[in-house]
């Protein structure tokens, strides 16, 4: 009996260890240079962002940079297991407990952008008319009309459950509809189904000639304001720190932070995303 017991332990055991050794599959890599270091983001690599700055470091350094597409929970998540050289994340509170727990280090604001509330235009819950991120969100608990959140622990989810807690309000129901997905294929289900999302003001500014049913609501309250850091692995840690670090130090030297300022305004005719002089005005 006991041999069996043994056996079926190792039967059902098996599947979970092979899952949970899975490494994550790049997204993209940028460069061809022999020095190699991980990084994983969401919407800097989404938009482009990423793939500039990338390029730009692996010809001065010889480098070459594999992109995770992930999440903020899920890059820090990657960065405490050592499966990432580095993230770029917007939730400063999970980046000062990974600091302060020593499985972060080099924490370097990058840039910032902020969140937007968009929604349809006939704006059936009259979030428009609100004074505060918290009252917008009070508005459309009541109006329950069509809420999308990414439910996925992203920086955005993270920032939402913030507000939402600040308002009161544990959001439930049919009106209150979790994707489990990224910003931008979020964003169109909201076009598609005439609801609600919060997202950040770079995804809205590439991609609103795609949603023409939505319009900005709300927007402008200091609480919105959406700072993104880089941290990196400890030395020797993994096999890309060394290059992960230099790369820190490029995104935040006057050339990393002239293609930020820059970037978007050729195509959109604005930045996506603001540099790191003006994040340090909100950053806690």
């Amino acid at each position: 009996m006991r041999c069996f017991l043994a056996l079926l332990a190792i039967f059902v055991s098996a599947p979970v260890l092979t899952y949970a050794q899975e490494s994550p599959k790049v997204t993209e890599t940028y460069g061809s240079g022999p020095k190699v270091f991980s990084l994983a983001t969401g919407s800097p690599g989404e938009l482009g962002l990423l793939k500039q700055l990338g390029e730009a470091f692996a010809r001065k350094a010889g480098a070459s940079m594999e992109w995770y597409k992930a999440g903020t929970g899920q890059s820090l998540d990657m960065l405490k297991a050592r499966k990432v050289d580095m993230v770029m994340v917007h939730a400063p509170a999970k980046v000062d407990q990974a600091v302060k727990e020593g499985w972060g280090v080099k924490k370097t604001l990058i840039g910032s952008n902020e969140f937007f509330i968009v929604g349809p235009a006939s704006d059936p819950s009259g979030i428009a008319m609100a004074k505060t991120g918290v009252q917008a969100y009070q508005d459309a608990a009541k109006g329950k009309a069509p809420f999308f959140s990414r439910g996925d622990n992203s920086g955005t989810h993270q920032k939402e459950m913030a507000i939402w807690k600040a308002a009161g309000i544990e959001p439930s129901g049919p009106w209150y509809i979790v994707t489990k997905d990224f910003m931008t294929a979020t964003l169109k289900r909201a076009e598609n189904e005439q609801g609600y999302f919060m997202t950040d003001s770079s995804t809205w500014v590439a991609e609103k000639t795609n949603t023409p049913k939505l319009k900005v609501l709300f927007s402008g309250d200091k609480m919105l304001v959406n700072t993104y850091h880089a941290l990196g692995q400890p030395k020797g840690a993994t096999p890309g720190a060394e290059t992960a670090a230099a790369f820190i130090d490029f995104v935040a030297s006057d050339e990393g932070q002239n293609i930020i300022r820059a970037y978007g305004k050729d195509k959109y005719g604005e930045s996506l995303y603001n540099d790191a002089a003006y994040a340090k005005k909100y950053d806690d």
